[in-house]
């Protein structure tokens, strides 16, 4: 199974910002374990709307994110791809969590970005997107 993270590659955190994603972590995984992964740029991709096409082109069958609006959530599931949102912490930690079958996330989380204007803050369980 292919599953990527948003990723904060400072840090090597969950992003918190699907649709700012500019670095995505994939991984592989492979009876319950983490087989390989790597960083990819989506720096150059044009961001929301071109995201779920181009983690799909990577045969990405899973995300692991932050916040995420509702527009996002359907184009992601339009190309097949299931979506674990309100995660946070650090990025490999939880896609192990996520190989082994115990991933702490909120299915109901949400990013409402487009009501906000830059520097905004996303409410959603204790977790923030920036």
């Amino acid at each position: 199974m292919i599953v990527a993270s948003t990723l904060d590659s400072a840090t090597g955190e969950v992003f918190q910002h699907f649709g700012r994603t500019e670095t995505f972590r994939i991984y592989t995984i492979e009876a319950g374990k983490i087989t390989g992964k790597e960083d990819i740029s989506a720096a150059e991709t044009g961001g929301h709307g071109a995201l779920a096409p181009f983690l799909k082109e990577h045969g990405v069958e899973a995300l692991i994110c932050g916040g995420i609006g509702g527009g996002a959530r359907a184009a992601l599931t339009g190309n097949g791809i299931a979506i674990y949102p309100g995660v946070s912490g650090d990025a490999d930690t939880a896609a192990i969590a996520f190989a082994e079958g115990h991933l702490d996330y909120n299915e109901n989380t949400e990013c409402h970005h487009h009501d906000h204007g830059e520097g905004h803050e996303c409410h959603h369980e204790g977790h923030c997107c920036h």
